[in-house]
């Protein structure tokens, strides 16, 4: 909620309020907590409060629950003992009632656009094999390094030779025409090991049975299109669907990490703006850091740093905050920490370091406080106006405005089908890219040789056959002028029969060789 121009997240048991200020929120933020602690509604909460402001909001739903912000909630027994416990005033059945105004809380719901990589339950969301670039396609590919600068050679090929790759076709051919023209290119780019081209061409089979064909393609998504706001001046809550996408882990988190390269890549500097000009999700954020190689890290690293200038703010939703690489934790200013338990030792000691995070608290204990929070509780800590994380608070996160759960398959659909962008998105398009181009390419090249052919066929056939005739008259020649030889030098005895055979078989060799020449 907005409270005073700031975002109202959550108050203590002693009703002090807890605040994110809107110029502090692009300096990047960290939801977690254990399974169950209520990190969805927080997101909810959070995302319902910026798109109060205005400000455009992207999210990925992994389990489906975050749908729910298309549809108003609805009044219950614990909603009602939770609204009181804030001493919100809930405008529902009064509306125009202007005490309420300031902190107007009453069920409705949010501007939202579905996304969905299959198109099956959003907007189709694609982008390009280009736009994805090596380092990240690598990736989800499961390249290993050799395989990996092997890749980021095609890339450079591509762009040479002004070859757009769009689809995973394009790649193919790209990588085939690598394969087939493997000496000539290697004086520039070095060695191209056909091994390394099979195993690249095998793993983007892998992808394509995966969906690979479903998102990469045309038309690739335009960032501006995020950046809406409906009739009233909320900001549009994009969701990404990603309850089918989750199910493989490395290309989830890598589509992630390339929308946020695009706004990164895209956006002009706004320096420290009043407000972000959008906020960025980043659900189940561990899957971002699993097993990623140390360049893909820095790239990471690099972009949440250097986002924040281009008024985007991240905030990354996990389990535990050590599954965040320490050089990007330590740009997340704003925390909310959900319960955790400690099982085991290494429990314990990832409490103890959730609990060194934040600024203590001489009022409790914040490792016990921790590791008691109940559903919906959380320690947090925000800048302050000076960009200084505040003393952590034990607070109870505000309720959600819009439904808890899943939205209804009808509202989706109509949400889906309803929005302008559908249209944009929905069909297919083949624009003239490495494929096409090199497919062209060699049409031309056979078809020259084609019809070259025929003409080298038959000048072939009439050298062979003149070849053969002159042998064949040569020889006929041959024979004919060693008898005549023999019979004019037989009236000189046996040595002029000799010479005469020799110098008439060499007479008529010649004499029928220069006539059929001719």
């Amino acid at each position: 909620m907005i409270k005073d121009g700031k975002i109202w997240i959550a108050s203590s048991e002693n009703g002090e309020e807890s605040f994110i200020l809107p110029k502090m929120a692009n300096r990047h933020g960290l939801v977690s907590g254990a399974t169950g602690t209520g990190k969805t509604v927080t997101l909810k909460v959070l995302s319902e409060a910026f798109s109060d402001m205005g400000v455009p909001v992207f999210i990925a739903d992994v389990k489906g629950d975050v749908s729910g912000l298309l549809q108003p909630g609805t009044s219950s027994p614990d909603m009602e003992e939770r609204i009181k416990k804030f001493g919100l005033d809930s405008c529902g059945n009064n509306p125009s009632d202007p005490q309420a105004k300031d902190q107007a809380f009453s069920f409705k719901s949010y501007p939202v656009a579905l996304w969905d990589l299959s198109g099956k339950k959003g907007i189709r969301l694609r982008t390009t094999v280009s736009e994805m670039g090596p380092l990240l396609l690598s990736r989800i590919m499961k390249l290993n390094e050799l395989q990996s600068d092997l890749l980021a050679i095609c890339f450079k090929i591509a762009d040479d030779n002004d070859l757009l790759m769009v689809d995973t076709k394009d790649l193919k051919a790209v990588l085939n025409f690598m394969n087939e023209n493997s000496k000539e290119l290697a004086a520039e780019y070095g060695n191209i090991s056909s091994q390394s081209i099979a195993a690249i061409v095998r793993a983007i089979v892998a992808l394509e049975i995966a969906g690979g064909k479903t998102f990469f393609g045309e038309p690739s998504l335009k960032i501006e299109d995020w950046f809406a706001n409906d009739s009233q001046g909320r900001g549009v809550i994009n969701i990404l669907d990603s309850s089918s996408l989750i199910n493989d882990t490395r290309l989830y988190s890598t589509f992630l990490l390339w929308m946020l390269s695009e706004l990164f890549e895209n956006l002009p500097e706004v320096g420290d703006a009043q407000k972000p000009k959008m906020v960025f999700f980043f659900d189940e954020a561990h899957l971002l850091f699993n097993d990623a190689p140390k360049a893909l890290l820095e790239k990471i690293e690099q972009v949440v740093k250097l986002v924040r200038s281009k008024g985007i703010g991240v905030y990354f939703c996990t389990q535990n905050p050590r599954d965040i690489p320490d050089g990007v934790l330590s740009q997340l200013g704003n925390k909310i920490q959900h319960g955790l338990h400690a099982y085991t030792p290494a429990d314990q000691k990832a409490l103890k370091a959730a609990a060194q995070s934040f600024r203590s608290n001489p009022e409790f204990n914040t490792e016990e406080a921790i590791q008691n929070l109940g559903i919906g509780e959380a320690i947090v800590s925000f800048l302050d106006e000076k960009g200084i994380p505040s003393v952590c608070q034990k607070v109870g996160i505000l309720p959600p405005q819009s439904k808890i759960g899943p939205a209804d398959i009808a509202k989706r659909e109509m949400c889906m089908r309803s929005n302008s962008l559908y249209e944009k998105y929905e069909k297919d398009v083949d624009p003239l890219s490495a494929y096409e181009t090199l497919s062209q390419a060699k049409f031309r090249q056979e078809a020259e040789e084609k019809d070259l052919s025929p003409a080298k066929k038959s000048s072939a056939s009439k050298s062979q056959a003149s070849k053969s005739v002159r042998r064949a008259t040569s020889s006929v020649g041959t024979t004919l002028g060693r008898e005549v030889g023999k019979a004019l030098g037989s009236n000189f005895g046996s040595l002029g029969k000799k010479v005469g055979g020799n110098l008439g078989a060499s007479f008529g060799r010649g004499l029928l060789s220069t006539l059929f020449k001719n």
